[in-house]
């Protein structure tokens, strides 16, 4: 009985959570894609969003807990490569390297763009699309991207390239680390423990629970070239799995 309480609740702010964060952007979206373009300020888009973010974690209960913050690069730019496991991960991260706004980017699935609203959103803050499917379009990408970070813009990737149905680390794409090198910038490896609890396999339903994050030292690039894509890509996903398999009380 106590179990089926639960899931009620669950449930319930679930779908407030969903209706409270939908109603939020269609308010709040416009008028600060046009407030942003007027003053040239992407800065107003990001706190928006965080404001947005913060409205749906309380709703549904998800907290979190910061591990190795003293590693993220203030000072330069830098490539924060995540494990993704479930979609409560990348509003966490969104709000975890806050302190990088305005100079953090994100490179997304080019599918994504079919949302309302947050395309736009996305391209006043430089987001960067990719399309795996179309190799020229994906080279582009990564070269824009690469051009970004030389200007002093950070970068959050998900190098498995789609959400582990298990939990598990999936393969690295090597697109990230392909972006590294041409950029000669340092790879943050970041681990989130517990997002699968929190929104399990197959169901929409996200659960009260404490995620941690944990940020791990920089892996450096300078010097490597393409033919070492493939090491950096195996250091970065090494750590990241031993950040994960410390469990959630290191």
């Amino acid at each position: 009985m106590f179990w089926l309480v639960r899931r009620v609740v669950a449930w319930i702010r679930t779908l407030a959570a969903l209706v409270l964060v939908s109603g939020y952007t269609l308010i709040v979206g416009p008028p600060g894609i046009a407030l942003a373009l007027a003053l040239n300020k992407p800065m107003i888009l990001y706190q928006a969003a965080v404001y947005g973010v913060f409205l749906g974690l309380s709703v549904t209960g998800l907290r979190y807990r910061v591990e190795g913050d003293g590693d993220l690069l203030t000072d330069r730019a830098a490539i924060y490569c995540v494990n993704h496991s479930s979609n409560v991960e990348p509003p966490i991260i969104y709000v975890v390297l806050r302190r990088l706004f305005p100079h953090l980017q994100v490179i997304y699935k080019q599918e994504l763009r079919r949302m309302p609203i947050l395309p736009r959103c996305w391209d006043i803050g430089g987001f960067v699309p990719i399309d795996r499917k179309n190799r020229e379009q994906s080279d582009q990408a990564i070269e824009q991207a690469a051009r970004n970070i030389r200007s002093g813009k950070s970068f959050l990737v998900f190098p498995e390239g789609t959400r582990s149905r298990t939990g598990e680390l999936l393969p690295f794409k090597k697109g990230a680390f392909i972006l590294a090198i041409k950029a000669q910038a340092p790879v943050v490896p970041v681990a989130i423990v517990g997002a699968s609890q929190a929104m399990r396999k197959g169901s929409p339903v996200i659960w009260p629970a404490t995620l941690r994050v944990r940020i791990g030292r920089p892996v450096e690039t300078a010097g490597l070239t393409l033919d070492d894509r493939e090491r950096l890509s195996n250091e970065v996903r090494e750590r990241i799995a031993s950040m994960l398999a410390a469990g959630p009380c290191a």
